[in-house]
């Protein structure tokens, strides 16, 4: 469910017309919906509410704006971060230190430190060398680190080829037929307290027996661990439910989700980390575009242009993925189109033949489910600027992005004096 709806015939994100946010903001424009991010994380939490306090650290990657994360920290959301920059975001959206999972297999030393210096409360560890080096920072320290080792337990997540990150080709995790050997290693060296382990296989899941097979595995691995002698309390089942982006999508629900795990980790005796990130924020925005013209095609269907790209909404180009797209005052004509942007690639196109409402140069259009791993994926590409992006509240809305114009992202290079 989402807020983004027709009222009088005029798509409105919550109580607010879309043209009043075009007409004063321009397009493309990315608009949240603050009561969908709001359900999201109310409904999620319920599902778990079966669990022993378990850590619910919102996926910033998926979306990273200040004004979702505040949304999210005031439903008691933690953070999942993968970078030094969402960790500052994190904390600066007032996010708990504690609450805080840095998760990522390139962490440089700068931001072992970083988390070190802010005192988060979990390392997710990807690899033996990585173990490594933060027992030893933190042991110079006079520090200890609070971590798990995240496990790839080679299991097919069935989503897309790019965001699959639980099988032995990819890059995340250890191993697990390697995992209680790099386990014992790192578990006894000074400057760490390795208290369990961590698991994450993709993202976009429609599916829960990948997850739940992933989970089984999990669970033998802390039985054999336990059995060699480690304490086990923490435990990060990671995120990837999906959400549905067309009308045949049926993901599991947040519902069926915490059933599953209630049952997968019976007996288990830890607490459960999770780390949602699309399911809680994709439904909850929209990219609002204009069309800048149509154009007859060749021997098929016409060319909608419209004014948004590849460089403000990448998945269509990355992954060929659907996004359902409608008119913001439908007048019930329908038409056959591919509809694209002004990029000058073919990739920059965002749906081939797709039957739609029909549209003229001028009107207003939204690309759906667009607030997970939309904004945070634009580029300047083409001399392009940055998209900008709104929070509506009710019947109340603000700029919670500014649009960065080319000219700005210009102002920042420089010319060297010997040219």
């Amino acid at each position: 469910m989402d807020h983004f709806y027709l009222v009088d015939g005029v798509m409105h994100a919550e109580s607010v017309p879309l043209p009043t946010i075009a007409e004063a903001v321009g397009t493309p424009v990315y608009v949240y919906s603050r009561a969908t991010l709001e359900r999201h994380a109310q409904v999620f939490k319920a599902a778990l509410s079966g669990l022993d306090n378990p850590l619910v650290a919102f996926a910033v990657k998926s979306n990273p704006n200040l004004a979702v994360l505040k949304v999210l920290q005031q439903q008691g959301f933690g953070a999942d971060v993968v970078s030094g920059g969402e960790l500052v975001r994190a904390l600066a959206a007032g996010m708990a230190p504690n609450d805080i999972v840095f998760s990522g297999v390139g962490k440089t030393r700068a931001e072992l430190e970083l988390g070190l210096d802010k005192g988060i409360g979990q390392f997710n560890i990807e690899s033996r060398e990585e173990g490594q080096e933060l027992a030893a920072l933190a042991a110079s320290r006079g520090e200890i680190a609070q971590a798990v080792l995240r496990v790839n337990p080679d299991v097919d997540a069935k989503t897309h080829e790019k965001i699959s990150t639980g099988k032995a080709e990819n890059k995340f995790g250890v191993p697990l037929i390697r995992a209680r050997e790099v386990y014992a290693e790192l578990a006894g060296l000074p400057g760490m307290n390795l208290r369990g382990v961590a698991i994450h296989i993709g993202s976009q899941l429609l599916d829960l027996e990948p997850l739940e097979t992933a989970f089984a595995k999990v669970g033998k691995l802390i039985a054999d661990l336990r059995a060699a002698g480690h304490t086990i309390t923490h435990v990060d089942l990671g995120g990837g439910l999906g959400v549905p982006y067309r009308a045949d999508e049926n993901p599991p629900s947040p519902a069926e989700y915490g059933a599953m795990v209630e049952r997968a980790t019976k007996g288990w005796d830890v607490r459960l980390a999770f780390e949602p990130g699309r399911v809680i924020a994709g439904n909850a925005g929209i990219l609002l575009t204009r069309v800048v013209r149509v154009k007859r095609g060749g021997n098929g269907a016409p060319f909608v242009i419209v004014d948004a790209a590849m460089n403000d909404l990448a998945r269509p180009a990355l992954y060929g993925a659907w996004h359902d797209f409608e008119a913001v005052q439908p007048n019930g004509q329908r038409m056959t189109a591919n509809i694209v942007g002004p990029i000058c690639e073919t990739g920059d196109t965002f749906a081939k033949d797709r039957e739609c409402d029909a549209l003229v140069s001028g009107d207003l259009a939204v690309f759906r489910t667009a607030g997970a791993y939309g904004a945070t994926m634009a580029s300047s590409y083409n001399s392009r600027g940055f998209v900008a992006e709104v929070m509506v509240d009710g019947d109340k809305w603000a700029v919670v992005a500014d649009r960065i114009a080319a000219s700005a992202i210009m102002d920042a290079e420089r010319v060297p004096d010997w040219l």
